[in-house]
């Protein structure tokens, strides 16, 4: 699992990585019985909406949760960011 070094930076939201807590790489989702899972963020595939909100992911596997389509993009997009961004002392 590949850990950025996130010292310095404040939490932007529920979804935001953070170090130490074994899910860098990951985003959290919420099923739609409730139940709270993370998912690998670069291993998602694709996102739709029928009406439910399904996660595809590159093994083939397929989610449904209760965010919107629009949420787990914005998740997805954030952590993407967080990965990128510049570390400064």
């Amino acid at each position: 699992m590949r850990t950025p070094d996130l010292r310095g930076r404040k939490d932007s939201g529920p979804s935001a990585a953070r170090q130490g807590e074994g899910y860098c790489d990951m985003i959290r989702l919420t099923r739609l019985n409730g139940e709270r899972f993370v998912v690998n963020a670069e291993k998602i595939r694709t996102i739709e909406a029928t009406p439910d909100t399904v996660v595809c992911c590159e093994t083939g596997e397929r989610m449904m949760v209760k965010e919107t389509l629009d949420e787990v993009i914005r998740r997805a997009i954030d952590y993407g960011r967080l990965l990128r961004r510049p570390v400064t002392d």
